[in-house]
């Protein structure tokens, strides 16, 4: 039997905090970008995007949105 514990690196990183990535601070990438600033725009918020973040905060801001939006 498998161990619930155990998981494959992929979902390992899924759950990580994006303050924790090793990349975190890397710009984020064009399409965090691009899901980003559709998200700002369907949330009418368009004060959480910025060109300059980290993949860390892109991802943060992400998730933030989505749950707003309810996605």
């Amino acid at each position: 039997m498998e161990d619930p514990r155990a998981k494959t690196d992929a979902s390992a990183n899924v759950d990580k905090d994006p303050d924790e990535w090793v990349s975190g601070e890397d710009p984020m990438t064009p399409s965090q970008a691009s899901y980003l600033k559709t998200l700002c725009e369907q949330a009418e918020d368009e004060e959480s995007f910025e060109e300059n973040l980290s993949k860390a905060e892109a991802s943060k801001r992400i998730d933030a949105l989505r749950a707003k939006l309810k996605l």
